[in-house]
């Protein structure tokens, strides 16, 4: 497809040589193409096509990347990168070894700050503010882009404070959507549906009360709207405030009908916007459905059980619980510290709370866990969802660390079910009734059981288990890895290697890996996280504990971010897939 004005766009200098009246031509035609290629390739979609506009209007009146542009999170950044020199190489988006589905600061000049969780963007851009005064360079200007949101986390609340204060040369565009991933939720969020409408709410609203040149709320799909105010704005000094009103998902009818759904729709027709479906058949169904599912089994029994989640309830399928016993499930939006230490406040008056966090977002939390759940042995439930590799999202989003940073947490029990029974079964014995918290990690997608509503058994806390007997080699797998494994195994089709489940990494099942290490030679552990500090160092630290000699052969994730691409192929080149897997056993038999 031909794009008049697109086509002739390599860098946003080139965007500014066109006049103003092209510039909506321009917007469609970038959102005809980001709709052209996600459509096959796949991406973040509703977030991308309701800034088009904005994002334009910043290229054609900052001097970018001298003026330095800041997004929040980066799921809205599509239009911003094929402005950025990034056109042609867009269909690789997410894809192995092809751009990041987020800005990163080694791909692009234009990508001042790399981005993927949210509410960092206000003070990203605040500290390169400060840095240009104290260089002499105030003429810069620094703008950061967050949504609503993403502006209710605690850290954009501490950029703000922090900003309101200073002389920073800051331009804080908030746009306004009413949604993240998930519709937007708290007291603040009614705050900004009430500015809109109430005159003199705006007056005298909050953001001006923290010494911002407050302006806004404007249509934010208004191209001359928009360059007239961020015209004036760029002749102001100090922090100032632009409230931008957008529609997520603008321009395709079904994205913004259903924007939950079209945030991130995987492949749709891009003629009707019609979601593309795959063809029925019996799978296994996604963790995050199992986990749904069961927490409405136990809570139907269990009064005490509550459910929270942090901005995440369609994603950790929590929304099941919350259309079921909406007084009993939580969604705090974007504020992980304050999902965990509300749970462990609820957890005091003897509620069991299943806080259900993605892996790579309770690192943002890491300090609560420690402090206020660990040293006060608080039984919260963490679910940690998206944990390991999750694929196309790249390194801001595998959930590999978390084995090695939680393992190391006293009173903290860890466990990673190898299969959908045992997600349930370990939700079961938590909410029996622990004296411990526990975290319960488990990957993306879907796993590897038909039948898995089966009867809720109760699991022995620490306890692995022997999942084939052989003579010479075993191999210790955590959580999925055991699919993998077991799949090496019996391509090899040998008696000589055993397979354990590990189960716990925290308490160790002593006792097994003492009858492991009496009787094996040869001792592979196999993990979904980082080699550093993981399943496998645990179990090498046993072994010096004990002075154990065996030889132990540690597979998993190497202490590098890895990059984007499917889980398949990040599997295979970092070793953990069955086939690597059964080539290295080989070489020991």
């Amino acid at each position: 497809m031909d794009y008049a004005f697109l086509d002739t766009i390599t860098l946003p200098e080139d965007l500014r040589k066109l006049k103003k009246e092209d510039l909506p031509t321009v917007a469609k035609e970038l959102r005809d193409y980001i709709i052209d290629i996600v459509s096959t390739k796949e991406g973040h979609l509703g977030a991308s096509l309701g800034v088009v506009e904005l994002t334009i209007a910043i290229h054609y009146i900052f001097n970018t990347p001298t003026d330095q542009l800041v997004w929040d999170v980066g799921h809205q950044a599509y239009g911003h990168k094929i402005l950025t020199g990034r056109k042609s190489v867009f269909h690789t988006n997410r894809q192995l070894n092809g751009i990041s589905g987020f800005p990163k600061r080694e791909e692009s000049i234009y990508d001042t700050f790399g981005v993927g969780h949210s509410s960092t963007s206000i003070s990203a851009a605040l500290g390169m503010a400060i840095a240009s005064n104290l260089k002499g360079e105030k003429e810069k200007q620094h703008i950061a882009v967050i949504g609503d949101a993403s502006i209710a986390s605690g850290m954009a609340f501490e950029a703000l404070n922090h900003a309101g204060v200073s002389d920073a040369n800051l331009l804080i565009i908030l746009n306004d959507n009413a949604i993240g991933i998930d519709p937007s939720v708290g007291a603040l969020k009614e705050y900004l549906t009430n500015v809109k409408t109430d005159r003199q709410l705006a007056k005298t609203n909050i953001i001006k009360a923290l010494n911002f040149d407050y302006r806004g709320p404007i249509d934010g799909h208004n191209i001359p709207r928009l360059l007239k105010e961020l015209e004036r704005l760029k002749n102001m000094s100090g922090p100032k405030f632009l409230h931008v009103i957008t529609t997520k998902g603008k321009g395709l009818k079904q994205a913004e009908e259903d924007q939950v759904k079209y945030h991130a729709p995987g492949k749709f027709d891009k003629n009707t916007g019609e979601l593309i479906i795959k063809p029925n058949k019996i799978t296994p169904p996604k963790y995050q459905d199992v986990f749904g599912a069961t927490i409405i089994e136990l809570a139907e029994k269990n009064d005490k059980i509550v459910g929270i989640t942090p901005a995440m309830p369609t994603g950790s399928s929590l929304k099941y619980m919350m259309e079921k016993f909406p007084d009993r499930a939580f969604d705090v939006g974007i504020a992980e510290q304050h999902a965990v230490t509300l749970a462990a406040g609820m957890a005091t008056q003897g509620m069991i709370p299943f806080c259900n966090i993605y892996s790579t977002f309770i690192q943002r939390a890491y300090d609560q866990v420690v402090h206020d759940v660990a040293i006060q042995k608080l039984p919260v439930i963490f679910c940690l969802d998206r944990a390991g590799l999750v694929g196309e999202d790249g390194a801001t989003h595998h959930g590999v660390f978390d084995i090695a940073f939680l393992r190391c947490i006293p009173n903290l029990i860890i466990f990673a079910p190898r299969n959908e029974i045992e997600l349930r079964n370990i939700m079961y014995t938590a909410q029996l009734g622990l004296n411990l918290p526990i975290a319960i990690r488990y990957p993306r997608g879907r796993g590897v059981t038909i039948d898995w509503r089966q009867p809720f058994t109760e699991i022995e806390i620490g306890k692995a288990l022997l999942l084939k007997k052989g003579s010479e080699i075993a191999v210790i797998s955590i959580g999925n890895m055991a699919q993998n494994v077991s799949e090496a195994i019996d391509s090899l089709d040998t008696d000589k290697i055993s397979h354990y489940d590990l189960r716990f990494v925290a308490p160790l099942d002593e006792e097994i890996l003492h009858d492991i290490f009496s009787k094996y030679a040869t001792i592979f552990t196999v993990e979904d996280g980082v080699i550093d500090g993981g399943m496998g160092s645990a179990i090498s630290e046993f072994a010096i504990k004990h002075q154990y000699s065996n030889r132990i052969v540690i597979l998993g994730v190497p202490k590098q971010f890895i990059e984007q691409g499917s889980v398949e192929e990040l599997q295979e080149i970092i070793g953990i897939n069955s086939k690597n897997i059964a080539q290295k056993l080989n070489k020991f038999l």
